[in-house]
């Protein structure tokens, strides 16, 4: 399964942030999804991209992101 996650350009992250996400969003859905291959890039606007994998996929890998962003305080030093 490919997983792509794009931020919008218009609202960059502090430095370090994208690794930072990638590094741990990587982390969690290797814990659900053993075959999967995770990018996360600047684009014109947020999104997110399943493929190959099923609509309740899309939903938990939602779900997962949505608690890696509301951890960030938790894996993300940004000193």
């Amino acid at each position: 399964m490919r997983i792509e996650i794009t931020l919008a350009k218009a609202t960059p992250l502090p430095a370090g942030a994208l690794e930072a996400l990638t590094k741990e969003f990587t982390a969690r859905i290797d814990k659900q999804f053993t075959d999967s291959h995770v990018q996360v890039r600047y684009a014109g606007a947020n999104g997110i991209s399943v493929m190959g994998g099923s609509k309740e996929d899309k939903v938990l890998i939602t779900d997962i992101l949505q608690e890696t962003w509301e951890s960030a305080d938790d894996w993300f030093d940004s000193q």
